[in-house]
């Protein structure tokens, strides 16, 4: 497999990677120390991302989006990982859910979704269910008089900026006796959407990690999004997609840190001597930066997969491998570097303190590390230890 990047390629690696430096780093103290942006710097952060092309990159360009190949979204999220705060989630975009959108639901959802004007978020985890959605509680039921279907259940992280204004609500269709896995676009200021708790996390984050709860909420049949019972198909294909952005924000940040802990050990003079020079420093860095590379090859190479046409279940597999392992790898180098820094990577105004604890949550969500090895513990059984390995 050729992982050699064509000029386009690079030029668009380029391109998210000065957007990054330029309008998100500088941004990143302002927003850790009072946990949101002025109206008029996040406005530019999307003004910008527009004018650069990097808005809804993932998508078509028939529905108004880049149209970039799974390679590509890699080599942005590779940039995008280098700013702390989870700043690109200011970037105009959308669900590639969406991409299954009546005309309709394009011009009311999708397409200010890509101006910026509009946030969706996907609400599948419940305070009983998480990683297995064939449990999930929620449901709709049709009241065919009223041609409405009338959704009812309690949604958890439901992640999106503050300004996020609909919800993709996973939920199962209650039909003659089946329970049919559905998605259904709803609007929060729809009566009976009630925000009941806005939790604090550990990260902050430009992202908000709202708990909704849904009580006899009424929708029009139109609002059903990609077809009846076509849930589950839809939600995993956008695991898999987010899992491989995860593992190339998780290179990004690997490498930042890196950058950040070397220019600074081979500076710092201890006992007449740079602390690089002491193996206990440079030894730890050595590793990351063999956990980094092997992150990068994980990562890319699932998503060369994904654009040659693989079996989708092995590309599911090579995307959960590069997941878990980039997400426990840069864990273990934010650590590492935090150490190098000593006292100054205890510090909110540092890097690597905010790196140290925004990564932490990259092993948990779309899917735990502990659900990414049961997918390639299966997929190793069921596709052969070749297809998952070689």
């Amino acid at each position: 497999m050729d992982l050699t990047l064509t000029p386009p390629q690079q030029e668009l690696r380029d391109r998210a990677g000065r957007y990054v430096v330029d309008h998100l780093q500088p941004l990143e103290a302002q927003f850790e120390r009072d946990g949101r942006l002025p109206d008029d710097a996040v406005a530019d952060v999307k003004r910008v991302a527009v004018d650069l092309r990097l808005a809804g990159g993932p998508l078509p360009e028939a529905v108004g989006g880049q149209g970039w190949s799974a390679l590509e979204q890699v080599l942005v999220h590779e940039q995008l990982g280098q700013a702390t705060g989870g700043l690109w989630s200011f970037i105009p975009g959308a669900y590639n859910a969406l991409v299954h959108c009546t005309p309709e639901q394009r011009t009311r959802y999708l397409e200010p979704s890509l101006r910026g004007e509009r946030f969706g978020a996907y609400a599948i985890t419940e305070p009983g269910q998480g990683s297995d959605v064939r449990t999930l509680a929620s449901t709709a039921i049709y009241d065919a008089p009223e041609r409405e279907y009338v959704l009812n259940g309690e949604k958890w992280f439901v992640t999106g900026p503050p300004e996020t204004d609909f919800m993709i609500f996973h939920c199962h269709l209650l039909e003659g006796g089946e329970r049919l896995p559905t998605l259904f676009l709803v609007d929060y200021d729809t009566p009976g959407v009630q925000l009941v708790h806005d939790p604090q996390y550990t990260h902050t984050f430009a992202d908000r990690h709202p708990q909704f709860r849904l009580a006899d909420v009424r929708v029009p049949v139109d609002a059903v999004l990609g077809g009846v019972g076509a849930a589950d198909e839809l939600t995993n294909e956008w695991f898999v997609e987010e899992r491989l952005h995860i593992g190339a924000r998780c290179t990004g940040a690997m490498e930042r840190l890196l950058t950040l802990a070397v220019g600074y050990a081979t500076e710092r003079v201890q006992f007449g001597q740079r602390i690089y020079d002491f193996q206990g420093v440079s030894f730890p860095l050595a590793d990351s930066a063999a956990d980094a590379a092997a992150a990068r090859l994980l990562t890319r190479e699932a998503a060369a997969l994904m654009d040659s046409g693989a079996d989708p279940k092995v590309v599911h597999a090579k995307a959960s491998l590069a997941k878990l392992f980039a997400s426990e790898a840069a864990w273990r180098c934010a650590d590492r570097v935090v150490q190098v820094f000593g006292g100054r990577g205890y510090m909110r105004e540092f890097p690597a303190e905010r790196y140290l604890r925004e990564l932490r949550v990259d092993r948990i969500w779309e899917g735990t590390s502990e659900i990414q090895r049961l997918v390639i513990a299966r997929a190793l059984e069921k596709r052969g230890v070749d297809a998952v390995v070689g």
